[in-house]
């Protein structure tokens, strides 16, 4: 079983109502977004997300002219409350794997970080040597 989650990039200009025409295109497809995250360069903005069909979206607005890539990330059960976070960082770490990116929501009893790290099949064994929980794709909505 994979814990591997697929995650949509987006390169977008950086621009007024981008973000908008985005959503509404997703919206027209009926693709909910899980959770999303927005980094500027140069101009250009990456918006990072987990959507509910992420090859349809891809489709989607790789026809409206975006590119759009996958990338695949893990998602990591953690606590929420202080020290959650560190807890993640630190099994990670220790083990030698660097987190490039991260992004996190919060629900009622626990929050979820959305890393991206250098060696994926090695992260997900450590979280789990450590009794971390792990998300599969299904459990995003």
């Amino acid at each position: 079983m994979s814990y591997t989650i697929k995650q949509i990039s987006i390169f977008a200009e950086n621009r007024p109502g981008r973000l908008a025409a985005i959503a509404d295109a997703l919206e027209e497809e009926k693709i909910n977004i899980y959770a999303f995250s927005i980094a500027e360069a140069s101009g250009f903005g990456i918006i990072r997300a987990l959507v509910s069909d992420p090859a349809k979206a891809h489709s989607k607005l790789t026809q409206l002219g975006y590119a759009v890539s996958f990338t695949d990330v893990i998602g990591v059960k953690m606590r929420d409350e202080p020290g959650g976070l560190k807890d993640i960082a630190r099994i990670v770490g220790e083990t030698g794997i660097n987190i490039e990116y991260a992004y996190a929501y919060s629900g009622k009893k626990e929050a979820v970080l959305v890393v991206r790290v250098d060696q994926v099949e090695d992260a997900i064994r450590a979280l789990q040597a450590n009794g971390v929980h792990l998300l599969h794709e299904s459990e995003l909505a």
